[in-house]
């Protein structure tokens, strides 16, 4: 189980407008230490700002760490790479990508987190990479997704999981002399009053961390649950927990991608649709641009804030961070505008227009569905949550 701990101060951010400023600040400002993680990092509006700033940080003595996905960022330009290795920026790819064409289990194990900590004084944890929301390429700006901004007695929690992370790569790259890492005591002083836990997700003892963390808040839901995710498509554990809320009169509300992005994964989704309405459970779909947020709200009291989708690549396979508080006014924050999305930028689903879709519209989703189940038997994971019935 989660482990929280009280005295800290959330804030929520917003979209990359409220997120790069509040995170340039703090590079800007550093003194000691930065550790960023990150599935994508684009050089655009967004990307070169942050660039600039670990750059002239590791130009003033700062020790940067940087830490990208090696599928994710696998176009991070080399000019770049070259640029902030020599000002001395410690620069690691995760999982390198060494084929595109190499059919290998490992390949879909990805870093999918997003995190930062300065100076072991502030961190952030989200679901926001460096990209500029507007750079949404095919799809309509701006990106909507949330992160954190962390102070209290919950960093060293998260410090300790990016040096865990960090040293692992180091050691598997064998870049033994970055092993050293400047040492410098969290700063976890009582900042506030909400309490706060980090749920990572790994591959060896937090496999099911993030998904049984929802679980749990699931099953003690009595009055609401808002969930609003991009990329979804829980197991059956995950699906029958929220039939069994709806059944005992709690309201499930799930907020999904209402565009189209990977598509075999949009279509699987849609085979949902008919299940959980039926069971009770609303649908929306957020349709003003592209939706990237993994947050989800229960009973005004629990929120959740981090980089995990409701699927079987997060909830499987990538190494994913989540941010748990429990704390009614940060929950009504999020809440408020989750449903503010609901009323301004998203259209429900109703069941009358699933049951009257044409055949094809029909046929695609269950084909998509097949095709991922297929997917997840051949590499051997979710066999069970992804070939069991709803009944």
């Amino acid at each position: 189980m989660e482990r929280f701990y009280f005295g800290n101060q959330i804030e929520l951010l917003k979209n990359g407008d409220g997120y790069f400023p509040a995170l340039l600040r703090e590079i800007t400002t550093a003194r000691y230490s930065i550790h960023i993680e990150t599935y994508i990092f684009e050089l655009d509006d967004s990307g070169v700002p942050v660039a600039e700033a670990l750059i002239a940080a590791a130009a003033r003595g700062v020790q940067v760490h940087l830490l990208l996905d090696g599928f994710g960022a696998r176009d991070f330009p080399t000019s770049w790479q070259a640029r902030m290795l020599k000002a001395g920026i410690r620069l690691l790819f995760f999982r390198p990508e060494i084929s595109r064409w190499a059919l290998q289990r490992r390949r879909l194990r990805r870093l999918h987190r997003k995190i930062a900590v300065i100076d072991a004084r502030v961190a952030f944890v989200g679901g926001i990479n460096i990209i500029d929301d507007r750079n949404t390429p095919h799809q309509v700006p701006p990106r909507y997704d949330y992160a954190v901004r962390v102070q209290g007695p919950l960093l060293p929690a998260i410090q300790d999981a990016v040096r865990h992370m960090w040293w692992q790569v180091c050691w598997a790259q064998f870049k033994q002399p970055w092993l050293t890492v400047l040492s410098y005591p969290a700063e976890s002083q009582v900042m506030g009053d909400m309490e706060a836990a980090l749920v990572v997700r790994d591959n060896l003892r937090h496999r099911r961390a993030i998904e049984q963390c929802y679980l749990a808040a699931i099953q003690r839901a009595h009055h609401e649950i808002l969930i609003a995710n991009a990329y979804f498509l829980p197991g059956i554990a995950f699906r029958r927990a929220l039939f069994a809320a709806a059944k005992r009169g709690v309201r499930v509300v799930v907020l999904l991608q209402g565009r189209v992005e990977y598509l075999l994964l949009h279509y699987a989704t849609r085979t949902l649709y008919r299940s959980f309405l039926d069971n009770g459970i609303e649908i929306w779909e957020y349709r003003r641009s592209f939706m990237h947020a993994k947050v989800a709200v229960i009973d005004g009291v629990w929120a959740t804030v981090g980089s995990s989708n409701i699927d079987p690549f997060s909830l499987l396979l990538a190494r994913e961070a989540n941010v748990v508080v429990r704390d009614s006014r940060f929950a009504a924050e999020l809440r408020h505008d989750l449903f503010h999305s609901l009323a301004y930028a998203s259209a429900r689903v109703e069941l009358d227009e699933v049951r009257r879709a044409p055949w094809w519209r029909r046929i695609l989703p269950w084909l998509s569905y097949a095709l991922v189940r297929s997917a997840m038997g051949i590499v051997g994971y979710g066999r069970q949550e992804y070939t069991a019935s709803d009944e």
